[in-house]
């Protein structure tokens, strides 16, 4: 049974203590090379005293078109061969050597990196735990002087000759961040790094070899390419290795990176940050939406349908998306004298009135494991496909007919990002007369499906690497989305909650947004200047307010100084009436 690991939770593997194992994997280290044969005879005295066993282990050193040529120094191991990749470029040479080697894991080895020599077997204990690992080394750079070859084999410890160095800092950071790549696996393709990494061979077969296209960045689009193949990328602090000197990033980390992102853009989808354009397609989309024929009550696969369900996606928040179309392409043909009686009229209809927009794409069918490439090769009028679809990180299957809304899509793939679900099934409709077609096991990959006896139609948003993944730990007998479940979770949601429609809505063109946007800016302005308006009114008001508080203030004095003066009077006319009164008396007497 091959093991399962959740994510890129490789914690749940116990690989054996080094020297106490007997390995029966071959690896096949790979060296590209230019020049610096100096720096070369090391890394291959570094190669020969390993503690992995040299019958198990064979070497291929690619000369990439050095001059004076390169050659092979005494000290190397048994299983060490010369090739030469005349074609200049670092993803030539590696390409050069893996079709020349055998080794059930690839190890990609830089020729100025000198490894410990428990190196190779801290990498291999793992690959013989799980199938699909990648597995990355600790490398230090030194600023050391370069000893004989003699003395590196001779060490049983290379930081008595390379320390003081510098940690692979951007890679240490990387891995404390994210619980060694445990808690964030979306950039965990990022450690697959050439200077000391080993990769499963089937599975980098799966992947494909070295992008050539690439001036920079071929490392990390080979870990993204990894990552949709199923891969779980481990980093081992036990394989130690010293680079001799300081990396081109380190010494012009701005602009490689400049040049690199240029070209990265365009094939890794999860690097969300590079496609900041509102608008505009790339090489490998972020999700692939897959239009099926079926789903709708009593209904079949029409043009309508297609078109309301097509024109949706690509209306929608997320341009960056590709729609596969599959039907029965290879019959449809023009009827040329009575076309209204065309049996495959609407398939006509389908395929003229999307022939000519490049996210559109055209396939009999789609294989249930996203990693497998499965899409057509061309588009209707033979011009090639945009790039290697299977790399696409996400596919949505679709029936036919229902239709999202515009923030739909981007939604569902927030949730299945943020969660790390490798599947989410929405729940569209729920009859007994539903299905409209065959049914089948809720788990099987199709949009009409059976659940406690009540046939439902969805739609399932997959993850490309938890597909692979569940491919590649798959028992026999067992359903595929049980299998990503155990890997990536599986969650059902509700399809109107999340904004699906079983009939066409009105769709906002751009324009019409653009106005939207203009006559919303518009009134915000003047609200704005409403607001302000209103603002001074009440600043004028509250201005007044102060001056009548003022003025109620000084009539309270002067009311309060009449009361004291009224009461000063009454008491002297009061004074005096007494006064007059008692003479009146007086004089009476």
């Amino acid at each position: 049974m091959t093991a399962r690991i959740a994510g890129n939770d490789y914690r749940s593997l116990t690989p054996p203590a080094l020297g106490s194992w007997t390995p029966s994997l071959r690896v096949s280290v790979v060296v590209p090379a230019y020049g610096d044969q100096e720096k070369l005879d090391l890394a291959l005295a570094g190669l020969a005293v390993q503690t992995y066993p040299a019958a198990l282990t064979e070497v291929v050193v690619v000369d990439n078109g050095s001059s004076p040529p390169l050659r092979l120094p005494a000290l190397c191991p048994e299983d060490t061969r010369l090739i030469v990749c005349p074609v200049p470029g670092r993803a030539h040479a590696r390409n050069a050597g893996l079709a020349a080697v055998t080794g059930d894991v690839i190890h990609w080895l830089d020729s100025d990196v000198v490894l410990d020599r428990r190196s190779v077997e801290a990498h291999m204990r793992w690959h013989h735990a799980a199938p699909y690992l990648v597995v990355t080394g600790y490398l230090r750079f030194t600023p050391a002087g370069l000893p004989a070859p003699e003395v590196v084999a001779a060490a049983d410890d290379l930081a008595k000759l390379f320390e003081p160095a510098e940690p692979h800092a951007w890679l240490v950071d990387l891995v404390e961040r994210t619980d060694g790549l445990t808690a964030n696996p979306h950039r965990a393709f990022s450690l697959h790094v050439g200077g000391a990494t080993s990769v499963n061979a089937a599975l980098l077969a799966v992947a494909g070899p070295m992008d050539t296209d690439l001036i920079l960045g071929q490392d990390t689009e080979m870990g993204y390419r990894l990552a949709q193949a199923g891969a779980v990328f481990v980093p081992e602090p036990l394989s130690r290795a010293f680079h001799l000197g300081p990396t081109m990033r380190m010494r012009d980390k701005a602009p490689i990176d400049r040049v690199s992102h240029a070209f990265v853009a365009d094939r890794i989808p999860s690097y969300r940050w590079l496609r900041s354009h509102p608008a505009r397609q790339w090489k490998v989309p972020y999700v692939e939406v897959v239009v099926e024929p079926a789903g709708r009550p009593g209904k079949g696969y029409t043009y309508d349908e297609v078109r309301a369900t097509v024109d949706a996606v690509l209306a929608g928040t997320l341009p960056d998306v590709a729609v596969t179309l599959t039907g029965p392409w290879d019959r449809v043909g023009a009827e040329g004298r009575a076309p209204l009686k065309n049996p495959d009229l609407d398939l006509v209809l389908i395929r003229g009135h999307y022939a000519h927009e490049p996210r559109v794409r055209f396939a009999d069918e789609v294989s249930a494991t996203s990693a497998v490439p499965a899409l057509p090769s061309g588009r209707p009028d033979g011009s090639a496909a945009p790039g290697p679809a299977w790399a696409v990180p996400y596919r949505l299957r679709l029936p036919a007919g229902w239709v999202p809304g515009e923030d739909t899509l981007a939604r569902l793939l927030d949730l299945a990002r943020d969660e790390g679900y490798g599947l989410v099934s929405v729940l569209l409709a729920e009859d007994d007369d539903a299905a409209g077609g065959d049914g089948g096991a809720a788990g099987t990959v199709g949009t009409v499906g059976a659940v406690s006896g009540r046939t439902v139609v969805r739609a399932r948003l997959e993850r490309a690497a938890a597909f692979a993944r569940a491919a590649i730990v798959l028992e026999e007998g067992e359903d595929l989305d049980d299998a990503v479940d155990d890997t990536f979770g599986v969650i059902w949601v509700d399809g109107e909650t999340y904004g699906f429609a079983p009939e066409a809505g009105v769709l906002t063109g751009r324009r019409g947004a653009y106005r939207a946007r203009a006559e919303a800016a518009a009134e915000v302005a003047r609200l704005t200047k409403e607001a302000e308006r209103l603002r001074e009114q009440v600043a004028k008001w509250r201005d007044e307010a102060g001056r009548w508080r003022r003025s109620t203030v000084e009539l309270r004095r002067e009311v309060g100084t009449l009361r004291r003066e009224l009461a000063a009077a009454r008491k002297v006319v009061q004074y005096g009436l007494l006064s007059s009164v008692r003479r009146a008396i007086t004089r009476r007497r």
